[in-house]
């Protein structure tokens, strides 16, 4: 593999002008540059990134990892993510599973966005301990070296069971996200305390792994035993969920908005299709992978971490 030198001999200038001429540096003229360009092209010259991260120490690279890569609201998240890198000249690595945490160990990125529930917490802060920039969107931790940008679950948990709680239901259903899940956590927390505070006592707990299957599942053993006399309430923990309720119920006698009520979280492309309409608590992914990768630039740049919530609105549909 031809080297500087190479260049340098074929094309008859010193390694330094070849030097800076490769970096595009002004030191030397624009048609010294296209002769030495000319020649490294020649010798399918290849610059050695390695020994270029340990001159400058940047590798102008950040990683995303992330739990999973399916559905529509992880294709808005990076999008954000990575307008706002490029716009700011950094690359993005998305990464999935453990062995791909090396990466970080050996500093072949600037700093990481993490939304993987796989990460300990002990983990992501001894990577912090160790000087590595870190943006959270899955968790709460306090470090120097950690920013986080978190989803306001509770206000939008809040908003779906207000919703709910109105329509004189008889009975509510809350169909639960997974038990590692931040997000599901922080939703069914705040559901039990407005019911609590409402003095509704009427309320029954289904599991789910947010997933359509896991909805059409808690569907079908809702349903199996009730037969449509007085008006019920479902809060699927995600929307996904309740793109399955709708699936088992399309040819029920249960009508929902009439004597069933559902209500979603996340507002995903999918949930827009539905009828009667959704109604679901709406963000922006885009946004949140937006603010998340600006928090974690400040790290970078030496400022102090961020910690924030991002907003959240509750959108009316026909199913409640």
């Amino acid at each position: 593999m031809a080297g500087i030198k190479d260049i340098a001999k074929k094309s008859g200038y010193s390694i330094s002008t070849v030097s800076y001429a490769l970096n595009n540096s002004p030191k030397v003229t624009a048609q010294t540059r296209a002769q030495i360009l000319q020649v490294a092209k020649e010798l399918k010259y290849v610059p050695n990134g390695a020994a270029r991260m340990l001159r400058v120490r940047k590798t102008k690279i950040i990683g995303c990892f992330l739990s999973d890569y399916s559905g529509s609201f992880y294709g808005q998240l990076l999008k954000g993510i990575r307008q706002t890198l490029n716009h700011e000249g950094y690359e993005l690595i998305v990464c999935s599973g453990a062995a791909s945490r090396r990466l970080l160990l050996e500093k072949m990125m600037d700093g990481a966005i993490i939304l993987d529930v796989a990460f300990s917490d002990q983990d992501l802060l001894y990577y912090a301990d160790l000087g590595h920039k870190i943006a959270l969107l899955d968790r709460e931790l306090k470090h120097d070296n950690i920013t986080t940008a978190l989803l306001d679950n509770q206000l939008g948990a809040r908003l779906a069971m207000q919703k709910l709680l109105i329509m004189k239901i008889s009975r509510l259903y809350l169909v639960k996200g997974p038990e590692s899940s931040y997000d599901a956590k922080q939703r069914l927390m705040a559901a039990r305390q407005v019911a609590s505070e409402h003095g509704f006592l009427e309320i029954v707990e289904i599991d789910g792994n947010f997933t359509k299957i896991s909805g059409t599942m808690a569907a079908k053993q809702i349903f199996t035993k009730n037969c449509p006399t007085q008006p019920i309430g479902i809060f699927c923990l995600n929307d996904e969920m309740a793109v399955g309720f709708y699936d088992y119920l399309r040819n029920s006698s249960w009508k929902i908005g009439g004597n069933l009520y559902i209500v979603g979280f996340d507002n995903v492309e999918l949930a827009s299709y539905l009828h009667p309409k959704l109604t679901t608590v709406d963000y922006s992914a885009a946004r949140w992978g937006q603010l998340a990768t600006q928090n974690l630039l400040r790290l970078l740049e030496g400022s102090v971490g961020i910690h924030e919530k991002i907003s959240v609105t509750l959108v009316k549909g026909a199913s409640c």
